[in-house]
């Protein structure tokens, strides 16, 4: 049984470990991770997939600003190989877009494969007035609107919102990979 629930501080080197393993160890010089380094996920959206003790699926939402639109930035989202094609990504994203709504998010946003993240109503014609931090694929970066117009006005670089990691229990992984 797999059981999706929110991130734990314990879980940062097991979901390193998958992150690593899913999207290789470049993963951390894309630019989407310039609008998360340093800062915490936004509250109540780093969700953790879990099957008999071990971290087998994960995702997280960022705080970030759409020009003077506040928004979430998606990612990344991973799942073991052993279960990809099961669901468990479905699962996951459902479960966040959920959250998200639930906590009065207007939009997210993303940077991946378009006809996977297409079947949960991203699409790229709500990006075209932004811009990442660095290069992007255009028709990989789209945008859901969990409220209608939530993205109207929105132009410009995104940048990082949200709280700074102040402490490193999310970021403890990271600081022990780098040692």
């Amino acid at each position: 049984m797999i059981t999706i629930r929110d991130e734990i501080a314990a879980d940062v080197p097991a979901r390193e470990a998958l992150l690593d393993r899913c999207l290789g160890e470049r993963r951390t010089a894309k630019s989407s991770e310039r609008l998360r380094e340093g800062r915490r996920p936004a509250e109540g959206l780093a969700l953790t997939a879990e099957r008999d003790g071990e971290i087998v699926g994960t995702v997280r939402l960022w705080p970030i600003q759409a020009g003077s639109v506040p928004a979430l930035m998606l990612g990344p989202l991973a799942v073991t190989p052993e279960l990809q094609g099961a669901g468990l990504g479905k699962a996951l994203m459902r479960e966040a877009l959920w959250r998200a709504a639930c906590r009065g998010h207007g939009a997210v946003i993303l940077v991946g494969d378009a006809p996977y993240y297409a079947r949960f109503g991203f699409e790229a014609a709500l990006t075209r007035d932004l811009a990442m931090p660095g290069p992007v694929e255009r028709d990989r970066f789209l945008a859901i609107e969990l409220r209608q117009g939530a993205l109207a006005g929105a132009r410009g670089v995104l940048t990082a919102a949200g709280e700074p990691a102040a402490d490193q229990a999310f970021d403890s992984a990271l600081v022990a990979r780098a040692a």
